[in-house]
């Protein structure tokens, strides 16, 4: 009879609370017959334990527990449990988090991630240290929604994610997770721990392997798959407690260099469009008119179709990602205060070698970014005891971040035949130095290149001060209110220049952009310019010889002297801007953030509540074409309200808000004034690019709701949902769609009342968990989650051609195992349905859904 009343307690009091709340119960809570006061389930996302439904804030908070039920590791499954969150796919460098709708819009390496992260009350300043990682051992994952920057280390300008993870313990435990899936998946994690000196030091190891080959298989090497999962880390903590008013927490992380073949994984659009908007015929050289040459055609092993239906690359590698870390986190209790200082220091590589959709040489690397960034922090923070007319937290943060950023592009044999106009390949293919010159156009060149800057040196360093006060006016109102200044100081050095002239440097420019590349001048028909050197002569005789076998270049005829320039021409087209070592113009600024917040408890189990929050991301330092162009900071106002409720007889937590939010120079891909090609051109006319640049007003509203239902015997159900009305209140700098880029077009156009990019109006998900009682203390658990997201646009010109359909995806698990959690062994599928809605997409090429996947994972606790 004992057993049996425990077990009908579980899903109404600490399943409700792990699916609902995802954190621990106070621990004076104190249970009733059938259900507990949900009220007791707790969060950390203000640097102290707080009842959830105390907190004005708009929070989902995950549980490890539901994670790990379904094998949900990555940030995207992750994801899909929240509510108005969504991870918009790149590579492990151009992923990133939104909230709301912002912050879809990949970083730049200048750049402060829209949506901060927080992993163990340590910052992360960078997008890609989420994108290629397993999330294991996790208790909890919190999401708060807003400006940030009162408390929780580094400031982020529409909200946080804040995962953490398991900690050390003095009680021995031991968990296990060993699982198979499709396509040679295995996943499998270790988390042991417990006391190392009884009383003194205790320690927790994590460790974790993910290897799998991703769904797409590469026609050329075909052990080489897109996306294929390739992780190993460990994580060691020891927690030491020498006296009752002192502790220490130290970690140490690391994972391995390894690749993940994540770029190139998209087809051509079979029939792309052929005209404009206004009728115009598209005239820019496609993939399939370039593999109609006879260049391409000579190779009967590969057709149009292979290149419409299959990935066949001969350069493509995986992306190596890797990372270490390292954080020592001090708490001192010093009478009703607590001082505590959190020391980390992060590491991250990256190394992409990217190759064009064919097994042609064309490239040897197709642009791929090198980084290497680093970044150490130190916060300071003083926290009040809870309780009394006011409790507060006080401190100070630092945080420099360098990152060494190098974008690569190598081109092969191949290029030359590749890139040329129609004319120039037609008259370079006419004969055999006509065919050398074409290979030799671009052949093994190599270049740090223009795009948006060969190499930059970036450093970027913050400083702040912070406070947060909660007022208790009286037993049901409280006014939070907080404020912090951030001290920014960023700075980048670049350059773009080539690296190896190749096969042939004798078809370089005299120079680009002043950087002086040893060439011969002529003009566009081969003739040689009048003023070169003694030495340039030399060099064009001795390239007379090379092609021609004829000793002067005097003595080409006028159809092998236009052979020349065309492959001159080629060269210089690819090899772009070119400019020397310079710095860009930092930004340095003083930037406010603060927070109002009242809430009112109407009664035990209903709080009311309003936010007003203002928050800044940094400006950026950044080169346009080697010349400095600035990006404005970014300011951002929200104001919400919102109730915290449970309800029927506290079996339904149930919370919803309404929210409006202001950004002011918002910062994402915009048109600007090219300086270079227009001081280059010197025609009187003004050119323009697309970069990084503020589109100068976005508004997002919209309602959230967020609950937790527990009423029905041994099933619970987690539900969010979200209307978000994102658009640009005024962007006047918007690049032309490409529909509407037809010659004679305006350079830019007015986005102003169109939908923000990347913002889905309709998103939710659904989590549910059922347990069936069988054969003592077994059960058969039933877990599943659905997650919904409408339409929107993929790309930040919202083109008609990149809307991402409406898309329903389901991952299910059933297993079979003990209450206790000794065993249990699950059979999950992820994308039950296969739901195949694209990726992404452009006019021209999309990136397929990946599809359903079946495993079976086995855990186990000693």
């Amino acid at each position: 009879m004992t057993t049996t009343h425990r077990y009908r307690l579980k899903p109404v009091t600490a399943l409700i609370a792990t699916l609902a709340a995802g954190s621990t119960f106070a621990q004076d809570a104190a249970p009733a017959a059938d259900t507990q006061a949900l009220g007791a389930v707790t969060v950390r996302s203000r640097n102290r334990i707080e009842k959830l439904q105390d907190v004005p804030l708009s929070i989902s908070v995950i549980q490890g527990a539901e994670l790990d039920r379904l094998g949900a590791v990555g940030i995207d499954d992750i994801t899909k449990r929240a509510a108005n969150v969504s991870w918009n796919l790149g590579n492990q460098r151009t992923s990133s988090i939104s909230i709301r709708g912002i912050g879809k819009i990949g970083q730049t390496e200048a750049q402060d991630p829209s949506v901060g992260i927080i992993v163990d009350g340590v910052s992360y300043a960078y997008n890609a240290l989420t994108s290629s990682f397993d999330f294991v051992d996790i208790d909890t994952i919190e999401v708060t929604r807003g400006p940030q920057g009162t408390l929780l280390g580094k400031n982020a300008s529409v909200g946080n994610v804040i995962f953490t993870t398991k900690r050390p313990s003095f009680t021995p435990t031991a968990d296990f997770t060993l699982g198979f899936r499709q396509r040679d998946g295995l996943f499998a994690t270790a988390a042991v721990g417990g006391p190392v000196v009884d009383g003194l030091i205790a320690w927790r190891g994590t460790f974790s392997a993910n290897k799998g080959a991703g769904d797409i298989k590469n026609a050329y090497n075909r052990d080489i798959s897109y996306t294929n999962t390739d992780r190993i880390s460990g994580r060691v903590q020891f927690l030491i407690t020498p006296s009752p008013d002192f502790k220490a927490r130290i970690a140490f992380d690391l994972q391995p260099r390894a690749g993940e073949t994540t770029n190139g994984r998209a087809l051509p659009v079979v029939n792309p469009p052929t005209t404009y908007s206004n009728g115009a015929p598209i005239t820019t050289l496609t993939n399939e008119q370039r593999l109609a040459r006879r260049w391409f055609k000579d190779n009967t092993g590969y057709s149009l179709a292979d290149y419409q239906n299959v990935i066949t690359t001969d350069s493509v590698r995986g992306l190596v990602t890797g990372s270490a870390g390292a954080t020592a986190d001090l708490n001192w209790q010093l009478g009703s205060h607590t001082l505590t200082s959190i020391t980390a220091w992060k590491s991250y590589h990256f190394d992409a070698v990217n190759d064009d959709a064919t097994p042609f040489d064309v490239y040897r690397n197709a642009g791929g970014f090198w980084n290497d960034y680093r970044q150490a922090s130190q916060e300071l923070r003083l926290t009040s005891a809870p309780g009394g007319f006011v409790d507060y937290q006080a401190g100070l943060y630092f945080i420099k971040v360098d990152n060494t950023a190098d974008y690569r592009r190598w081109w092969g044999n191949d290029a030359g035949a590749w890139f040329a106009s129609n004319a120039q390949y037609a008259r370079l293919d006419a004969d055999g130095a006509g065919r050398d010159l074409l290979r030799n156009s671009l052949a093994n060149v190599r270049a740090s290149y223009n795009s948006p800057t060969g190499v930059q040196d970036i450093t970027n360093k913050s400083a702040a001060i912070f406070a947060q006060a909660n007022w208790h006016l009286s037993d049901a109102l409280t006014l939070t209110t907080g404020a912090r200044l951030t001290r920014e100081d960023r700075r980048n050095v670049g350059t773009s220049r080539i690296t190896s002239n190749g096969s042939a440097p004798e078809l370089n420019p005299v120079s680009v952009n002043g950087v002086a590349l040893g060439g011969f001048a002529t003009n566009a028909t081969g003739d040689l310019a009048a003023g070169n050197t003694a030495e340039q002569i030399a060099l064009a005789n001795a390239t007379a010889a090379k092609y021609f076998n004829v000793p002067t270049y005097a003595a080409l005829t006028a159809a092998q002297r236009r052979q020349v320039a065309d492959a001159k021409a080629i060269r210089q087209t690819n090899i772009g801007v070119l400019f020397p070592t310079v710095e860009a113009e930092p930004f340095k600024a003083t930037q406010p953030a603060w927070v109002l917040s009242p809430s009112y408890k109407f009664t035990r189990d209903l709080t009311g509540y309003a936010s007003l929050q203002h928050g800044e991301k940094a400006g950026i330092a950044q080169f346009v074409n080697g010349i400095s162009t600035p990006v404005k900071a970014e300011k951002t106002d929200s104001f919400e309200v919102g109730f915290k409720s449970a309800l029927l007889n506290k079996t339904l937590i149930l919370n919803a808000d309404v929210f409006l939010t202001r950004i002011k120079d918002y910062q994402q891909s915009v048109r600007v004034v090219d300086a270079y090609t227009t001081a280059l051109n010197n025609d009187g006319t003004f050119y323009y690019t697309s970069t990084t640049g503020n589109s100068p007003k976005v508004e997002v509203k919209g309602i959230e709701v967020d609950g937790v239902y527990g009423g029905i015997r041994n099933l619970t159900v987690r539900f969010s949902a979200a209307y978000n009305d994102a658009k640009y209140k005024s962007f006047p700098n918007a690049a032309q769609r490409a529909e509407d880029n037809f010659p004679g077009a305006a350079p830019y156009t007015d986005q102003s009342g169109k939908p923000l990019a990347g913002a889905a109006k309709y998103t939710g998900n659904v989590g549910v968990d059922y347990r069936q009682p069988v054969w003592g203390d077994k059960e058969i658990n039933y877990t599943a989650n659905v997650a919904f997201s409408s339409s929107y646009y993929s790309d930040a010109g919202l083109s008609a051609y990149s809307i991402v359909p409406k898309s329903t995806t389901v991952d299910a698990g059933i297993g079979f195992g003990t209450r206790n959690k000794a065993f249990n062994v699950s059979l999950i599928v992820k994308n039950l349905f296969d739901d195949d809605t694209v990726r992404s997409r452009t006019s021209t090429s999309y990136t397929p859904a990946i599809p359903r996947s079946v495993g079976i994972q086995f855990m186990a606790r000693l």
